[in-house]
């Protein structure tokens, strides 16, 4: 019985799906089944290279687009992607493992990203600014930056993914993607989506890799003066090193990077919202989300209480295929992720954590896991851990519980679960984060927030508006209706 041979996914340079320049390519796996989802190109630093040229081409025409033309290609990706659903929810799940759940939610937010970028197009683009010289009428003008290049990772690959393009696009300027080694026939899917909904060659160009060679495109993208701005979602140790280097070609460089995320039970909360809440909020997608609750302070008042359920409801998730709508927690992205639970886990059992569920891998999955009794001085205490793994923490009062949320050198999100909003943002407004939610938990984002966080969690703000003063370049601009008087 003979099986369908596996899509060859190309790169996407100047409108045309071309090979790499090398003509190597690698396997993009599906990791519940292992399986080939797709041949990819994989490409380096030749490959950025015309990428980067050729949306440099693009750029004079697509900056001057009319706003109705640019807010036209996005009501229609909006569009492609409503009706190409089914097939993009199930590319998430054959790539990088996202069941329905959290399949539901990045469809959700990217048809919302696009039809609200179709609107900033439309957006004011300067002020006027009053002048002490007379005769002079001054302006501040935002002008679209010219190249930018977005780095994007695997594990919410069509909502961040299109996160990283859209207000770069829509605001005027020209973008090459580099999609994750992990994600990169989701990354593809943008360029069809765009190139059906009628954007022009060269405005969106996407360039991928082998694994283990994303310097070879990251580097070009970093070095390359044609490029103007860059973003960058993932790890905190990658993007410190590309800060790094963007800071040696004096490059701007939006980051987005992991969390540590705390969540805070108090006394007087309805105890079955609060174990729901913080269920949904550790382990959605199986705990790769850089938003995912990290720590749990639970007031002592409660805690048995809160302990005992939250574990029997954590020790319920149905683990499997992501493919089955019943599945919860389906698998990790690959074997490194899962050694480096398995090995955190058991560091910490070593050292006197107590599991109160899960804690033994399931190949290719990791059950979704509860500890309680870490130490701080383990990785799992203090380093983000990328998968389906919470402490639980007793505290005595919420001083304590927001003493231990703020020790962390993370700021990305935080969640306060309270008897009500007053108590809860009289917590919240103590904790360092970009975001902090009350009487809900942390895995949240809207396209128009202001999202990002503080310390090692990065810096700038995405967000339909906010991405604004990071991918467009400010001019002040005078003109006068008399001639000026000079001193000499």
């Amino acid at each position: 019985m003979k099986t369908a041979a596996a899509p060859v996914v190309r790169q996407h340079i100047a409108g045309e799906w071309v090979d790499s320049r090398n003509g190597r390519t690698y396997e993009s796996r599906n990791p519940w089944s292992g399986e080939v989802v797709a041949v990819v190109a994989a490409g380096d630093q030749d490959d950025a290279r015309a990428a980067i040229e050729s949306a440099h081409q693009s750029f004079a025409a697509w900056s001057q687009s009319l706003p109705h033309e640019r807010q036209s290609v996005f009501l229609r990706a909006a569009d492609i992607v409503e009706r190409r659903r089914a097939e993009i929810m199930a590319l998430l799940a054959r790539e990088t493992g996202c069941s329905r759940y959290f399949g539901d939610i990045q469809l959700d937010f990217t048809l919302s990203l696009l039809r609200q970028s179709a609107a900033l197009p439309y957006a004011s683009v300067g002020q006027v600014l009053p002048s002490d010289q007379p005769g002079t009428h001054a302006m501040a003008v935002r002008r679209p930056v010219g190249v930018v290049g977005a780095i994007a990772p695997w594990n919410a690959a069509l909502a961040l993914t299109g996160r990283a393009i859209a207000g770069p696009l829509a605001l005027g300027n020209t973008v090459v993607l580099k999609p994750s080694q992990e994600a990169p026939a989701c990354g593809a899917l943008w360029a069809e989506i765009f190139t059906e909904a009628g954007l022009p060659p060269g405005v969106l160009n996407v360039v991928t890799h082998a694994p283990g060679e994303a310097s070879l495109v990251g580097d070009e993208l970093i070095a390359n003066p044609l490029v103007r701005r860059l973003s960058f979602t993932g790890s905190t140790a990658t993007g410190r090193r590309l800060a790094e280097a963007a800071g040696r070609h004096l490059k701007r460089v939006l980051l987005q990077l992991g969390g540590q995320n705390p969540l805070i039970v108090l006394d007087g909360v309805d105890l079955d919202y609060a174990v729901d809440a913080a269920a949904f909020g550790a382990f959605v997608h199986q705990g790769q989300v850089c938003m995912c609750a990290r720590r749990i302070y639970v007031e002592r008042s409660i805690a048995d209480d809160f302990s005992e359920r939250f574990a029997a409801k954590v020790a319920s998730l149905p683990l499997g295929d992501p493919l089955d709508p019943r599945t919860v927690i389906g698998p990790v992205i690959n074997q490194w992720a899962l050694s480096t639970l398995s090995r955190r886990v058991e560091e910490a059992v070593a050292a006197g954590a107590r599991v109160l569920a899960g804690g033994t891998a399931q190949p290719p999955c990791y059950p979704a896991t509860v500890l309680t009794d870490v130490p701080d001085d383990i990785e799992l205490a203090f380093d983000e851990t990328f998968g389906p793994l919470v402490a639980l923490t007793v505290v005595e009062d919420r001083d304590e519980a927001v003493e231990r949320a703020n020790a962390s050198g993370f700021g990305l999100t935080a969640a306060v679960l309270a008897a009500d909003s007053v108590q809860g943002l009289e917590v919240a407004r103590r904790i360092n984060a970009g975001i902090v939610h009350v009487n809900d938990q942390p895995v949240n984002d809207e396209p128009q927030m202001p999202f990002g966080g503080t310390k090692d969690s990065g810096w700038g703000r995405f967000g339909v508006g906010f991405m604004v003063e990071d991918f467009t370049e400010l001019q002040w601009v005078t003109t006068r209706d008399t001639k000026r008087t000079f001193p000499f």
